[in-house]
């Protein structure tokens, strides 16, 4: 329907996660209106990433250098890790400004249906932080899903007898109804209650 190069760029754009057939042309069709040194910019600052950025050889959170700012800031607590399965967590995490130790990113959850083993993710690499750094807590926040809790279950027992393991809570989020909360939800609430 359109030229060869437009179909290409479009074909190209819903690779993107959460972008589909609609919203790469809509995205197409702006990259053609905008001036080409706009345009340029972005294919520039998309190759500029790609040349620099890598993971920390620490914790395998993105970075230009060897090892990222957070591994490399000595005001925070490295007798504790908290484990994410994607840099996206970390940063997340980050954003409480709760949360003053270190970082370690799996890079992915277990999943074997999908062919994610444990050698697919960087344990082994966390296993030896623990040993050679003195790490004292290792806080699981890996996603509260199905492939979530299973490597949070696999790395809690792989830790067992090392160091202190801990998992973020679950429960309600703040606003919710009580009455729209699934049986799950709710039974975690209630085991992970607190004292006021």
């Amino acid at each position: 329907m359109f030229s060869p190069s437009v179909d290409n760029l479009v074909a190209q754009l819903t690779r993107l996660p959460g972008v589909g057939q609609r919203t790469a042309q809509r995205l197409a069709f702006h990259l053609l209106r905008v001036p080409k040194d706009e345009a340029g910019a972005l294919a520039a600052a998309i190759a500029e990433v790609k040349e620099r950025v890598r993971f920390c050889s620490e914790c395998g959170n993105f970075t230009e250098e060897e090892t990222c700012d957070i591994c490399r800031d000595a005001r925070r607590d490295h007798s504790i890790v908290c484990v994410v399965e994607q840099p996206a967590d970390l940063i997340s995490v980050e954003r409480t400004h709760e949360y003053r130790g270190l970082y370690h990113v799996l890079g992915g959850a277990l999943s074997p249906l999908d062919g994610v083993e444990p050698e697919h993710l960087r344990i082994d690499e966390l296993l030896g932080r623990v040993e050679r750094n003195g790490v004292q807590e290792v806080v699981l926040a890996t996603n509260p899903n199905m492939t979530g809790e299973a490597t949070a279950a696999y790395l809690a027992d792989r830790l067992r007898g090392r160091v202190r393991v801990t998992r973020l809570a679950s429960g309600l989020p703040v606003g919710a109804d009580l009455e729209y909360a699934d049986e799950v939800t709710l039974g975690r609430a209630l085991s992970g209650r607190r004292e006021m």
